[in-house]
């Protein structure tokens, strides 16, 4: 331990004092000097790797002293177009590009598959705004009762000949029908 108090810095040799110190595998350095030996990015406990006396960030170590060769790349964490060549490996085929046969317009819908489409409006239902009801598949906007255009649910909902309605509208339209009947949930009528 030098005059002053402080240990060795790893990397420039000067006195490291407490308050400035970090402590890697036995070493001491500068909170300024604890940088990767390639690119020079600050490190920390959770971002160093240490070969020997050097020190890396896990990017560059992975590069310098990570698995080499076909299907590694140039490292840990990288992809590379080497198709193995120069090792004698033969490069795979590859297949034409085919274009799908989706008769779907929606480039979305031709990109990650069909999709159903709505009842009421004709267009495509994906997924984050699909209301289950009557056997088909909603837009949560569309899912609302013909007649009188409540929003409904799937427990609220009555449908007849593939269209949907709130159970009063269609108690009202297609319920029973004559004396006794049609004037509401449940009402009687008497006429004298």
């Amino acid at each position: 331990m030098p005059l002053g108090g402080g240990n060795r810095c790893g990397c420039c040799q000067k006195t490291v004092y407490f308050a400035e110190e970090v402590q890697c595998e036995g070493k001491f350095f500068h909170k300024s000097c604890f940088l990767c030996m390639v690119c020079k990015k600050n490190l920390d406990s959770t971002t160093v790797a240490v070969h020997v006396d050097e020190i890396y960030c896990k990017s560059c170590y992975g590069k310098k002293y990570g698995p080499k060769g076909y299907g590694y790349g140039g490292g840990a964490g990288t992809l590379s177009m080497d198709t193995g060549e120069a090792l004698g490996m033969q490069p795979a085929e590859q297949e034409a590009h085919r274009p799908t046969n989706n008769p779907n317009p929606s480039k979305y819908a031709q990109r990650f598959g069909s999709s159903e489409s709505c009842p009421r409006c004709g267009k495509a239902v994906y997924a984050a705004e699909k209301v289950v009801g009557a056997g088909n598949s909603w837009h949560k906007s569309c899912f609302r009762c013909a007649k009188c255009g409540k929003s409904l649910e799937s427990t609220t909902l009555a449908d007849k000949d593939g269209e949907i309605y709130c159970k009063g509208c269609y108690a009202k339209n297609f319920g029973p029908k004559g004396f006794g009947f049609g004037q509401g949930a449940g009402a009687l009528a008497h006429a004298q």
